[in-house]
């Protein structure tokens, strides 16, 4: 069923900072059976007392849960809470971020429409775009990211959206949201904005304008590496379209998943400030290491969008993007050096990881093709967890040292 969250999920006000509402927000104060964490109402069928119940339910909106596919009662808690910290009106959960995007583009557009997406979006983002969407009639134009003109110029009248990332992936690019807002209103288009590199900790997009904001729940907001979730947040009236296809889409998160995602939310706030924290000595440590070649981080002041940055954030975040000098076999000595840090493709999690993108997301392309979109032999993509920073640097240096021979 519907989350009643429009008028309770706004920013909490009488000095309720977000770490105490990440532990509060969107919780009943009792609970069954009196217990102090919300809990998982693990089935998939409710049941109704009697006929009134039904009708109660059905024609006069009273408040009841049918069938998991539609509402569970962990999932509703939340959806609560994730609206509060985000500032959204309302908000619905899914079993993956991936599900959470395709399902809101399709719920916001029909044949004969057209969207516009920046160049720098998730992979799979782009392929959904560019190639399921002309199955449904809808068109799709890609646009260089950062150039603000060009992407204007794309806008048609059939043009129902803008889509785009801040922090994007891998070079954290940051999307100028006061920028985009003025042309959105301009030519009357809606903003997505998938905001899971920033989280609500960094960067609030509802805040500037934006109509709606995905995020993947899997990296931060979870934060442990042990869930596959996402969410879409926004105004009331967008996201029950979301909502309305979800129930027939069937992206369900399980209730065990909310419980583990509730979990991970009341310890958010803590964990992305020590990845705030950690990424920036990280970033500026490698910035000052002869083996690296370039580093891309959203507060260092040599990152193209510095400046943005500063204005829309209150932390860089815990991705760090380097290159480093020499070839594929000098990048695959220093993977191999590493000691602490894990090589895997995620992000956002309290265990560092570190991902080649050339081996991993991209290796079904050509050289060739890997570095039209810059992404290069010698590119990585670190992940910053909330281990000592020291020991991570000293596992950097020491892995950087190593791939020289």
């Amino acid at each position: 069923m519907r989350s009643k969250s429009s008028k309770r999920n706004k920013p909490a006000g009488g000095g309720k900072s977000l770490s105490t509402r990440a532990i509060h927000a969107g919780e009943p104060r009792t609970k069954y059976a009196d217990s102090l964490t919300t809990p998982i109402v693990q089935t998939s069928t409710f049941t109704f007392k009697n006929s009134k119940a039904i009708e109660d339910y059905t024609k006069k909106g009273k408040e009841h849960f049918e069938y998991g596919r539609y509402g569970n009662p962990t999932a509703k808690i939340a959806e609560a809470r994730l609206a509060d910290l985000e500032g959204a009106e309302d908000c619905v959960v899914f079993s993956s971020g991936m599900s959470a995007i395709t399902t809101t583009i399709l719920s916001l557009v029909q044949s004969g429409d057209h969207i516009v997406i920046t160049d720098d979006s998730y992979k799979k983002t782009l392929e959904f775009c560019k190639s399921y969407l002309k199955q449904f009639g809808i068109e799709c134009t890609i646009v260089p990211f950062g150039n603000y003109e060009v992407l204007e110029k794309a806008i048609k009248k059939n043009t129902r959206f803008i889509f785009s990332e801040s922090p994007t992936n891998p070079y954290l690019n940051i999307f100028d949201l006061v920028r985009i807002k003025k042309i959105a209103e301009k030519h009357n288009v809606l903003t997505l904005i998938d905001s899971t590199f920033s989280t609500p900790f960094n960067q609030r997009p509802i805040e500037f304008g934006m109509d709606v904001v995905l995020h993947s729940l899997t990296k931060y907001l979870a934060g442990h590496n042990d869930i596959l979730a996402g969410a879409v947040l926004g105004k009331e009236e967008l996201v029950e379209k979301v909502r309305n296809l979800h129930k027939s889409m069937g992206g369900l998160i399980d209730p065990h998943c909310c419980y583990l995602l509730l979990r991970g939310l009341k310890t958010f706030p803590l964990r992305v400030e020590r990845q705030n924290e950690s990424g920036l000595k990280v970033a500026r440590f490698l910035e000052t290491h002869p083996r690296v070649q370039k580093v891309y981080y959203p507060f260092l002041e040599s990152h193209r969008h510095y400046e943005i940055a500063r204005r829309q954030m209150t932390g860089g975040g815990g991705v760090v993007t380097f290159e480093i000098k020499g070839n594929l076999s000098t990048a695959k000595r220093f993977l191999d050096a590493l000691k602490l840090i894990y090589i895997g493709p995620s992000l956002g999690g309290v265990e560092s990881l570190i991902t080649h993108p050339a081996m991993v997301s991209y290796y079904d392309y050509t050289r060739k093709a890997r570095y039209e979109l810059g992404l290069t032999d010698t590119l990585f993509r670190l992940s910053v967890g909330i281990e000592d920073v020291e020991d991570l640097i000293a596992d950097l240096d020491k892995a950087l040292t190593r791939s020289k021979s």
